[in-house]
């Protein structure tokens, strides 16, 4: 199953694989997974969660490295 859509998507957006094509905020990581925003703080501390960079000082998360890491997961999870 897709994660959900973004509630407020930009509209000029393309979907693709049911994320928005555009980069995504930690916010935005949070409501696909329906986690506290600090999970996502934490995954990056951690470095266990989907790969993000920086612009200036903000973070953002390229849908690609989110889609890579749901199929990863879901990989580790059918292996086990």
């Amino acid at each position: 199953m897709p994660p959900p859509l973004l509630k407020d998507a930009d509209s000029r957006a393309t979907l693709r694989d049911g994320l928005p094509d555009r980069y995504l905020s930690p916010d935005d990581v949070a409501e696909i997974f329906g986690v506290p925003i600090e999970t996502v703080y934490q995954w990056r501390r951690k470095r266990t969660g989907p790969r993000g960079f920086r612009i200036g000082r903000h973070l953002r998360y390229d849908p690609a490295d989110v889609r890579a890491y749901v199929d990863q997961r879901k990989g580790a999870e059918d292996a086990a």
